[in-house]
């Protein structure tokens, strides 16, 4: 491939990456300059069952500067991967029965059934999200291991309600509307 067909790849996939062809779909200082109902036109050709697929739906603003300059006290990175070695050791010891298994990812539906109960609370919690957001049997399966992974990063036998609001949280590309 010669060097203007890579270049051309490169600036088509920041665009998908960036929600709408200006490419300042929700950018906390720049206006989208798209006509209405293009970001949605142009978000919605990420397909559902793709999207049904990944586990996490993260969107990301840029970052301003003043943040950046800012006094305030981060998480070290030493104590974020102490916390991952932590849930990681959790999970070795939750499969190691099972040598094929080696995170909450990689449970079969009945696993999940098995290893991710949720309280009278939760079931209501993920019932009401299922029946808002419209998801699919695999999107509930996704949010039990997604939920039973952040319960497992804090060091928690049970997976609580804040474990799961936060799991829902992260499905935000299932919402209807979720383009603005």
């Amino acid at each position: 491939m010669d060097t203007g067909t890579l270049q051309q790849l490169s600036d088509i996939g920041k665009k998908a990456m960036q929600g709408c062809l200006c490419g300042f779909y929700n950018h906390p200082e720049k206006e989208c300059t798209c006509p209405p109902g293009a970001v949605q036109k142009y978000l919605n050709k990420i397909s559902g069952p793709l999207l049904d697929r990944i586990d996490l739906h993260v969107e990301v603003t840029p970052v301003n500067f003043s943040e950046l300059s800012s006094d305030r006290l981060a998480e070290k990175s030493e104590d974020i991967r102490e916390r991952v070695i932590k849930a990681r050791d959790i999970q070795t010891e939750r499969f190691g029965n099972k040598p094929d298994l080696h995170a909450n990812a990689q449970m079969s539906p009945q696993m999940v059934r098995d290893i991710c109960k949720i309280n009278a609370a939760g079931q209501t919690l993920l019932q009401k999200a299922m029946e808002k957001l419209g998801l699919s049997a695999r999107a509930y399966d996704r949010i039990l291991k997604v939920s039973r992974t952040i319960a497992d990063l804090a060091g928690s036998e049970e997976i609580k309600l804040e474990h799961l609001a936060e799991a829902i949280h992260f499905r935000s590309l299932d919402r209807e509307g979720w383009a603005g």
